[in-house]
């Protein structure tokens, strides 16, 4: 059931993102032929005045399709309300809808979440979920639940910040006293802990580390868009900064790239353990759709615009056949990194590692 509705939730945002694109192009008064979600073989179809309305048996994208390449189209090529007969603005507004909506839908997202179970905003410190058994936390009095806001004096500061800043202290100090400031329940504590040194020489003190969150409930509307916003801010911010990591040391983070089936993963992990809490993995996904989309790669929403603006550059408008080639080239590679990924993903799945393990592969 937990799979189900994970699953649920990539389609729903695909949905959002696809009918983004249509919207803005039916306000318009662009001609569309086709709103299809998912690939694959067609499960059911309803063919409207002017557009055919398609579902998939592969929810994993879908599209939303023009008259403006299709040579058996009865429009004819110049009629106004094509596509790529409309000004520079208009097709860029089509283009981005999809990006544009997805955002919006991800604020609404957390607003559900806000007004209902309630959010989870970022404090200062960092949260100790366990602590091993005679480690040197333990010996310094440190216990699950306690929230450690300072190192010597040094503020922590949220995540994810305060993991690297903690970390580095702990592994530099060896064999050597650290001052802790420590908050359990209403009381704060200072203690002091002494890292014991790995066979590197680095300090290590035997504790878990999550970051330290608040339970934020609204108990009116306004409450429920006021923390929204804060959260929403949040979560964007984290998401540009783990794309900026991703793309700035690619070679050591390729393999935190997840695909759907490790995305439904964790999807059906989180629902499992309390289904509400799919609003905020569902705000997270749709947040990390929009700004995959607006990168300037060929087959993605970025890309349509980077042909905008050459094309408002230039005045006109890269040959048609060069367009073809360069989506046709980026969508292959795209799909076959998306393959790859999925693949990976299923071959990594908890269960098929003990499936393969049974039959000794």
């Amino acid at each position: 059931m937990s799979v189900l509705a994970a699953i649920a939730v990539l389609v729903i945002l695909i949905v959002v993102h696809e009918l983004g694109h249509f919207s803005a192009a039916r306000l318009q008064g662009i001609h569309v032929t086709r709103f299809s979600i998912g690939f694959g073989p067609v499960l059911a179809r309803y063919k409207g005045k002017e557009t055919e309305y398609t579902l998939c048996a592969i929810p994993l994208g879908g599209f939303v399709g023009f008259p403006d390449d299709d040579p058996d189209s009865p429009i004819a090529a110049d009629d106004p309300d094509l596509l790529r007969n409309r000004p520079i603005f208009d097709r860029a507004i089509v283009i981005s809808a999809g990006v544009i909506a997805n955002l919006i839908f991800a604020y609404f997202l957390l607003v559900g979440q806000t007004a209902t179970i309630g959010i989870q905003d970022l404090q200062p410190g960092l949260m100790i979920p366990q602590v091993e058994e005679n480690a040197a936390a333990m010996v310094a009095g440190i216990q699950s639940g306690d929230v450690i806001v300072s190192v010597d004096n040094q503020s922590l500061g949220e995540f994810p910040d305060a993991t690297t800043l903690f970390i580095d202290k702990v592994k530099n100090a060896a064999e050597q006293p650290l001052n802790l400031t420590v908050k359990r329940d209403e009381q704060t504590l200072n203690l002091t802990v002494i890292p014991q040194a790995d066979e590197q020489g680095e300090g290590k003190i035997g504790v878990g580390l999550l970051p330290n969150v608040q339970l934020n409930r609204a108990q009116n509307p306004l409450e429920a868009f006021t923390y929204s916003a804060e959260a929403y801010e949040n979560v964007t911010l984290l998401t540009l900064q783990g794309f900026w990591q991703l793309i700035s040391n690619f070679q050591e983070n390729a393999q935190q790239v997840a695909g759907p089936v490790k995305i439904v993963e964790y999807g059906a992990s989180i629902a499992q353990n309390n289904l509400g809490n799919l609003f905020q993995f569902g705000a997270l996904i749709s947040i990390n759709l929009a700004i995959i989309n607006t990168l300037p790669l060929p087959a993605l929403d970025g890309g349509q615009l980077v042909f905008l603006l050459i094309e408002g550059l230039l005045g006109k408008p890269l040959p048609l056949k060069l367009q073809e080639g360069i989506m046709q080239t980026g969508l292959v590679l795209l799909l076959s990194l998306g393959i790859f990924i999925i693949i990976r993903d299923t071959v990594n799945l908890a269960i098929v590692q003990e499936f393969i393990q049974q039959i000794g592969l």
